[in-house]
């Protein structure tokens, strides 16, 4: 007898969320246990239903999607992660591994390949997006220190040195410093450019 696979989806979209329970429904095989809609629900979510493969996307409320994978593989439940996100971005896929995801692919994967991968990833295999793996391999690693992320995160919002400083608690000397960095190592002309460039390459 085939064992059932307990799935969990969190992503902030409804439909998007409802589209995948469905097409995973029409698998005998896969039993979706659990839906969320919040990353700071999705942990909880994991320890009352102890889904085998919970299905994440990257951008949703409350935390992200590659902060929630690092909390469900930290906190040893069972359950292992695979991404699922309409951002393709090599970064994304460089962060999410490190994070402990079981793999990452884009939300334009057809239904059987989707199946497909839960299944392999509850056998405790790895699955890439075959061309994110490659764009990210071209790409190569994410050169910012976590503080210069830290400060270009703040800098994509506006506001001053100062507001930036107050924000990530640190100096403006030391805030102009990893600015300054983070410009010379994504290649621009500006905080917010630099930021902008980050966000592009998911770094941030």
């Amino acid at each position: 007898m085939t064992r059932t696979i307990r799935v969990l989806l969190a992503d902030d979209q409804d439909l998007v969320r409802g589209g995948l329970a469905a097409l995973l429904a029409l698998e005998d095989d896969l039993d979706v246990v659990a839906q969320v809609g919040r990353g700071d629900e999705v942990l909880a979510a994991v320890r009352e239903h102890r889904p085998d493969v919970a299905l994440i996307d990257i951008e949703m409320p409350g935390a992200d999607g590659i902060d929630v994978t690092r909390q469900i593989t930290s906190a040893l439940l069972g359950c292992r992660c695979l991404i699922v996100t309409t951002f393709g971005r090599p970064g994304y896929l460089r962060r999410a591994m490190d994070a402990g995801a079981s793999g990452f692919v884009v939300k334009d994967t057809p239904s059987d390949r989707l199946a497909q991968m839960v299944r392999q990833v509850a056998a405790g295999q790895h699955v890439l997006d075959p061309q994110l793996a490659a764009d990210s391999l071209a790409g190569g690693i994410d050169p910012l220190t976590e503080r210069e992320r830290d400060v270009l995160r703040a800098a994509a919002a506006g506001g001053s040195i100062r507001a930036i400083a107050e924000t990530v608690h640190l100096s403006p000397g030391t805030v102009r410093n990893h600015l300054s960095s983070a410009i010379g190592k994504t290649d621009t002309q500006n905080r917010y450019e630099a930021a902008r460039a980050a966000q592009q390459r998911g770094w941030l």
